[in-house]
């Protein structure tokens, strides 16, 4: 495992822009201006949308230059070129509040990927329309909060949601696999900063028991898409994807098996990438500098 970035030198630059000449020359000349260091670099130029992208992460020596100083000395850069961007600490944790329902492979799996330092996030809590990983979250020392969900009560949870994500300033939310649709607005208010995980077999085998039906059709392939969540149903921009082959001799039990497996690894890709700063949204697309 690479070493963790020292807090307070190392920092990840991002910026997308329209694409045109000098873009590169003009970042990496305000990182030599500022005593910075390239640890690690990449682009990608768009040619079908005209579009710029760049990830860098750098480090710098003089010990007088923070990130406050580097935001105010980058403004007039990004403005001369046009940039959207951000500059963060490399070492800053994600603060990220998870939710669940009754399926806990994803949650627990990321909590013991967090815990051995896999994933650079910070959990202040864990919210679930049931009390099925109460105990979970309690040995992890994570606050669990219950906060049940119907039809006349879906307002005022998703209420008690955003407060949560207010009060504990929260930068993103991670829906594994939590069992409830998000009305339009809370997506919005979201937006960019939510990750759902759902089975590929989306839209083939919709509602219940959606392995039994991919039993039923004799599929080859289980997989898993984690993506950014939108108003759009199961249609945000897909961050990561990833699939097992089965055959035969699996049973509806063993899909399921293969599937949580899949599942719980292609959401954590999603939430370490989207945690360093890796994943660009482009339009209905994603940029991800693994």
């Amino acid at each position: 495992m690479s070493p963790r970035p020292q807090p307070g030198r190392e920092y990840v630059l991002t910026v997308s822009c329209p694409d045109s000449a000098g873009l590169v020359h003009a970042v990496s000349g305000f990182l030599v201006r500022n005593s910075g260091n390239i640890l690690e670099s990449q682009q990608f130029d768009d040619r079908l949308q005209g579009r710029f992208f760049m990830r860098v992460h750098f480090d710098v020596s003089d010990p007088d230059t923070g990130l406050e100083q580097l935001r105010d000395r980058f403004g007039p850069v990004a403005q001369a070129h046009h940039f959207t961007w951000a500059l963060s600490d490399a070492s800053t944790p994600t603060r990220t509040l998870i939710m669940v329902s009754k399926f806990g492979h994803c949650l627990n799996d990321l909590l013991f990927r967090q815990r051995t330092g896999a994933l650079n996030i910070e959990i202040p809590a864990i919210v679930s329309n049931h009390r099925d990983f109460e105990g979970l979250a309690e040995t992890y020392g994570i606050p669990f909060h219950h906060v049940p969900v119907t039809r006349d009560t879906k307002a005022e949870a998703e209420a008690r949601l955003l407060e949560l994500v207010r009060d504990l300033d929260i930068d993103l939310v991670v829906l594994a696999r939590y069992m409830q649709i998000l009305s339009d607005d809370l997506c919005k208010q979201l937006e960019g900063k939510a990750i759902n995980i759902h089975h590929s077999f989306l839209p083939s085998f919709k509602g219940a028991k959606p392995y039994d039906q991919a039993y039923q059709r004799g599929v080859k392939l289980i997989g898993a898409t984690a993506h950014y969540v939108t108003s759009d149903l199961d249609e945000g921009q897909i961050i990561e994807q990833d699939v097992i082959r089965v055959d035969h001799s699996l049973d509806p039990g063993d899909l399921v098996t293969v599937g949580r497996d899949v599942e719980a690894q292609v959401l954590a890709h999603a939430v370490k990438w989207h945690s360093e700063s890796r994943v660009m949204v482009d339009d209905n697309r994603t940029v991800v500098f693994r």
